[in-house]
């Protein structure tokens, strides 16, 4: 197909969060978002399973209806392409010939999920170091962690086999709303989220099916892989608005599309902060990642686009060490007969570290651990009388977030590698003044706010370069 010219075209660009779900209009001749909204899925659910992190499919499917809806409808009946990305590493269930049911509501076609499973999430940790050391070696640069798709899918053949025997087909939840829409009777998946699944060859762009197979993985249930950034069909219905036979993205990982729409220059790094962390830079043209994994290193190599690579500082500790810490202080005023909302002490805790500028508290922040050592812990330390005040707490707080960040990157390797400057997004950024300030402290480089960087508006951007180029005909 070819793009048309005129002025009034869009793009619309889909991010299925952690938390959140957000969609964005982008207008193709100005490249600018013209119209957004983000909505909170609230979609976790109970597990059965020890240390499980599952969320509910129905919710988060309800949660984009939502948002797109919400958009100008006459701005979406010009919409010439669908990108789509999310939360990479999870894993959910279907059966290819009964996955969702097609409505109409308020005149506007969606869908909803039918008969799937739960999504494992990235933070599921029901795979533990004991089982994830009875898997085989995978043939691929990148070590093998629980949340990822592969190891969760090992988990259920050894424990739920009859569970998983109910289905024909696997994704990640961005992968299963793209096969929805374009009615697929199989899955596609990117290479940066087959990547991100563990048991992938990102060289070569195959699975270890033959690794897999002898170990007695279910190996019917993976998706096919896709160039990240190719077409992965086209709308097989109206869906609010868009046009039937829409072309949509394979879905992509929201990681590698925050950095497409933040990384203007390949001098750029690129700090993230939400629900976890991330610093990353972009690799020399041509380089290949080892072939075997270093499951110590902290830096791992995602497949980018075009066959590069970045370079990874992925900390599972971010906005959420902070998130824990405020509900942690919600729950003791509850036991001391005190109500608060989260919402009300965020402000509180900042305006409490801005008045006190630095601190000799120390506070190591990985209450969850890191993927290159899943046995570290959160610690405090340097404990005295003079710095238990919340003001203390929190900079040390803010602090240990990036300290910890910078131990997995040290921010020399940025100078050798070229770096001019660190392009800093997150929403844990954008509402935190403290967390910025430290940001700066540990960075030698000028770090550069304000841009309209995430996922969503990757995505998007990514979806109208493609239009006009490799997707045309």
């Amino acid at each position: 197909m070819s793009l048309p010219t005129c002025s009034s075209t869009f793009v619309l660009g889909v991010d299925l969060g952690t938390t959140s779900v957000k969609a964005v209009l982008l207008d193709c001749t100005t490249r600018s978002i013209t119209d957004s909204n983000s909505l909170s899925t609230a979609a976790d659910r109970e597990s059965q399973a020890v240390n499980a992190k599952e969320q509910d499919p129905c919710k988060i499917i309800d949660t984009l209806n939502q948002c797109v809806t919400s958009l100008p409808r006459d701005k979406l009946h010009k919409v010439v392409g669908i990108g789509v990305s999310g939360q990479m590493h999870g894993v959910v269930l279907w059966n290819t010939n009964a996955a969702c049911e097609w409505f109409v509501s308020n005149s506007v076609g969606m869908f909803k999920p039918k008969d799937t499973s739960q999504l494992i999430t990235w933070e599921d940790g029901r795979c533990s170091s004991e089982f994830l050391s009875s898997l085989p070696q995978p043939n691929s640069h990148l070590s093998l962690s629980t949340g990822f798709g592969c190891a969760s899918l090992f988990w259920l053949q050894k424990h739920r086999p009859e569970f998983l025997s109910q289905f024909d087909a696997s994704g990640t939840i961005h992968d299963y709303v793209v096969s929805m829409l374009c009615a697929s009777k199989g899955c596609s998946i990117s290479t940066q989220n087959a990547a991100s699944w563990g048991y992938f060859n990102t060289v070569t762009s195959t699975w270890n099916v033959d690794i897999l197979r002898e170990a007695g993985f279910p190996v019917h249930l993976l998706p096919e892989p896709m160039e990240s950034g190719a077409c992965a069909g086209h709308t097989c219905s109206e869906w609010h608005g868009v046009p039937a036979n829409t072309p949509v993205t394979v879905a992509l990982g929201d990681f590698q599309c925050s950095v497409y729409s933040s990384m203007t220059n390949r001098t750029d790094a690129v700090l993230n902060i939400s629900t976890s962390a991330q610093l990353t830079f972009a690799m020399p043209a041509g380089f290949t990642p080892a072939c075997v994994p270093d499951a110590l290193s902290p830096i791992a190599y995602f497949p980018y686009f075009n066959g590069s690579y970045l370079a990874v500082a992925a900390s599972l500790n971010g906005g959420n060490v902070l998130a824990t810490f405020v509900g942690m202080l919600k729950a003791w005023m509850h036991e001391l007969g005190v109500e608060i909302s989260e919402a009300s002490v965020y402000p509180q805790l900042i305006q409490a570290a801005q008045a006190q500028p630095d601190t000799d508290l120390r506070l190591i922040p990985t209450l969850l651990g890191e993927r290159h050592d899943t046995t570290s812990l959160g610690q405090l330390s340097n404990i005295s009388p003079g710095n238990l005040s919340l003001g203390h707490v929190t900079r040390a707080l803010c602090r240990g977030i990036m300290e910890n960040l910078c131990s997995m990157l040290p921010p020399q390797k940025l100078l050798e590698a070229g770096v001019e400057r660190v392009v800093a997004s997150g929403s844990g950024l954008g509402r935190n003044q403290v967390l910025r300030q430290e940001v700066e402290k540990a960075l030698p480089l000028p770090v550069v706010y304000g841009k309209n960087v995430d996922s969503a508006v990757g995505v998007a951007l990514l979806c109208c370069d493609r239009l006009n180029t490799e997707w045309s005909s």
